[in-house]
């Protein structure tokens, strides 16, 4: 066996020193990269530009290495060269091991500084205030719909949407002995509570089910109390060193969270885009109607479209609506030109690629 494998490792070994070499080269090329930015103040992250390297690779790719895996390579390579221009900071959800940390490095990779907030609001804040370059925020589950802080926060906020992420979101019931003996309690995040009901209806009725700030936190009490479990990825139970209970207890199998990133940096249209918006209409009939005309008009398809009341006493609604497309693409300018005129309130929170 030895002598066979021998040869191939020696191969192995000759393509990772080309390897190295041209990741080397690359990194030479993004510092003049960084150079050229520095001197125009142009920003160091640039998701549109990162989204069309990725979608190449991903259909240029001839396997047998699978699309999704030569991203994530080509993902940390890009963070590995960003960092040689600066270390982006980025603020999310913590503390560390939450789904929120884990969308972070999804989109950004892990040549970056993380900054974990105890709520949404202080993401925000960190955003707005530049404590962060960008933020990481929970918009809307699969099975539990929208996260209402987050659209609240999202009206009302200075930051714009540059980019989006969606990952899977399998719920970990774990304690500190790997077992339920004792546990008197559950703690998880609200939503993660509602997204693995019917699992803790049927296996553990009468256990109190408490609501706090995030998974991870779940987990970090967890670490602390034997009589209290947690739910949350496997990736806090490894960071809290917890024992598995029950591994994928979510309700829906195929659960999925829709994540912002948000900041100040309004992205330049990659080829496949969403543009996001927030719109109120006069109290009139038809109006809502009316509203949305233009986009079938103009071609332009809604992907999503959420109410929130307007809290202001007079059963009032804001209407959240995406859109497939860029602001810059003329089909789309001129459907959201038209739009405007029909809205009692419109703001536009972003146009940013559509996350791989």
């Amino acid at each position: 066996m030895t002598d066979k494998l021998k040869p191939l490792r020696d191969q192995i070994d000759a393509i990772d020193a080309q390897i190295l070499d041209l990741l080397n080269q690359r990194a030479k090329v993004a510092q003049e990269v960084g150079h050229v930015k520095a001197e125009t103040r142009a920003p160091v992250f640039r998701p549109e530009r990162e989204a069309q390297v990725l979608r190449g690779v991903a259909e240029r790719n001839p396997g047998p290495m699978g699309g999704r895996e030569v991203q994530t390579i080509f993902r940390e390579i890009m963070s590995a060269c960003r960092s040689l221009e600066k270390r982006v900071t980025v603020a999310y959800l913590g503390p560390s091991g939450t789904f929120s940390e884990q969308a972070v490095f999804q989109q950004f990779g892990s040549a970056i500084e993380t900054l974990p907030c105890v709520s949404i609001d202080e993401v925000f804040r960190a955003a707005e205030a530049g404590t962060a370059d960008f933020g990481v925020v929970p918009v809307e589950n699969s099975s539990e719909g929208a996260i209402n802080r987050t659209l609240d926060l999202l009206l009302a906020t200075t930051t714009v949407i540059s980019g989006e992420v969606s990952i899977a979101v399998h719920h970990s019931l774990m304690t500190k002995t790997g077992t339920m003996d004792g546990v008197k309690i559950v703690c998880a995040h609200s939503q993660a509570l509602a997204q693995c009901q019917v699992y803790l209806n049927l296996h553990y009725p009468h256990v109190e089910r408490r609501a706090v700030a995030s998974n991870g936190e779940a987990a970090r009490l967890a670490s602390e109390d034997a009589s209290i479990a947690a739910i949350a990825s496997e990736m806090a139970g490894e960071q809290y060193r917890l024992g598995v209970v029950q591994a994928h207890i979510q309700d829906d199998p195929h659960n999925r969270t829709r994540f912002a990133v948000i900041g100040h940096l309004h992205t330049n249209p990659s080829g496949d885009d969403h543009t996001s918006l927030v719109l109120a209409v006069p109290n009139k009939a038809g109006a809502v109607y009316n509203l949305l005309a233009p986009l079938a008009t103009h071609g332009v398809s809604m992907t999503r479209f959420e109410s929130r009341p307007a809290r202001i006493g007079t059963w009032e609604y804001y209407f959240y609506v995406d859109v497939e497309g860029h602001v810059q693409d003329a089909h789309v300018a001129r459907a959201l030109e038209e739009l405007k005129h029909n809205a009692a309130f419109f703001k536009i929170l972003g146009s940013y690629p559509v996350s791989l």
